[in-house]
């Protein structure tokens, strides 16, 4: 969950600058907030998960399984529910975070005590902490992911709502930058009312780039969703970073100014909004986020029935139970 009052980005930053302070943030919550586990496709019940004489000797098991192409050795591993707990809803992010555990495990592997009967995995020069901690029972060491839960959950979500808080900062000055050109000929500054463009067209804040054409304002977000391993498809949807994003075309009666449409004639240039909600409510997200051109974020827990309450988002409107995350001021 994502505390009240984290100052947004400058509202005189441009794209690029937003763009470049996004990936500083991405870095600091790698450092501190560190990887989520590894990916792994949801198993039925399975028997008891093995046990090894040696926390070491679990440490190595798991690297192998991490290697390997066969998910049924984390499977095995983890059990049922580790399994369906390291899987966030996100497969380009469950990939990603797969290969960077790899990454560290395969520079530097070593596990501690915490006391006679558990031990801690780390991997990687900066001692990064795996989540799921080893526990001895008479058979001997083995992962316990029911005593992990809380930890993998909590990591996976608290990175993906700050990204997601930078994505929407990004998204807001990818709009104004859209508005400062001319795109159908109308010789009117307009906002976006799509994120992709049709084929062919300028009509989103994202386009294929082609010679003599500008930039499209959310182009250096999207090469960086496609070398994370996102689908090259524009439009898709799929989750990005355990979020989906829809953009809103109104306002309510309780945001500044009251009531209205953003679009007149058309055109969308009386404003513009965006809704972020959790692809999987409890796993890749908690908050569901709203803001509006003024830049001003809000958060709400819209609980289990989240991905229902969203479609009935149409507006911009910050009524109660809505908590302020973040301006552009």
């Amino acid at each position: 969950m994502i505390p009240p009052m984290i100052p947004a980005h400058s509202s005189t930053n441009t794209l690029s600058e937003d763009h470049t302070m996004h990936r500083k943030l991405r870095t600091a919550l790698f450092a501190t907030l560190a990887l989520i586990p590894l990916a792994a496709h949801p198993a039925p019940d399975s028997p008891a998960v093995p046990s090894f004489p040696t926390p070491d000797a679990a440490a190595q098991a798991l690297l192998q399984a991490a290697r390997s192409s066969d998910p049924k050795g984390l499977d095995a591993l983890f059990g049922a529910e580790g399994a369906a707990l390291l899987s966030s809803g996100d497969p380009a992010e469950d990939q990603r975070n797969r290969e960077a555990f790899i990454a560290k495990a395969t520079a530097q592997l070593s596990t501690e005590t915490a006391g006679p009967d558990q031990a801690v995995l780390y991997a990687g020069p900066d001692h990064w902490p795996f989540p799921i901690p080893l526990v001895k029972t008479a058979a001997g060491w083995h992962f316990d992911a029911a005593q992990g839960r809380e930890e993998i959950i909590n990591r996976r979500i608290g990175r993906n709502e700050l990204y997601t808080l930078g994505v929407i900062n990004a998204y807001v000055e990818a709009q104004f930058e859209y508005a400062n050109l001319d795109h159908d000929g109308e010789t009117v500054a307009e906002y976006a009312q799509k994120l992709a463009s049709s084929p062919g067209q300028h009509d989103g804040l994202f386009w294929e780039e082609e010679p003599g054409q500008p930039s499209s304002p959310m182009g250096p977000l999207v090469a960086e969703a496609r070398a994370e391993g996102y689908g090259k498809g524009a439009g898709q949807s799929v989750p990005y970073h355990g979020y989906y994003y829809r953009i809103l075309t109104r306002q309510g009666p309780d945001a500044p100014g009251g009531k209205y449409d953003y679009i007149i004639n058309g055109n969308m240039i009386a404003g513009f909004g965006l809704v972020a909600v959790p692809a999987e409510y409890g796993q890749s997200g908690v908050m569901s986020f709203i803001v509006n051109h003024q830049g001003k974020i809000y958060q709400k827990d819209l609980g289990p029935k989240t991905a229902e309450l969203a479609q009935d988002i149409k507006a911009y409107n910050p009524g109660p139970g809505w908590e302020l995350v973040a301006t552009g001021e």
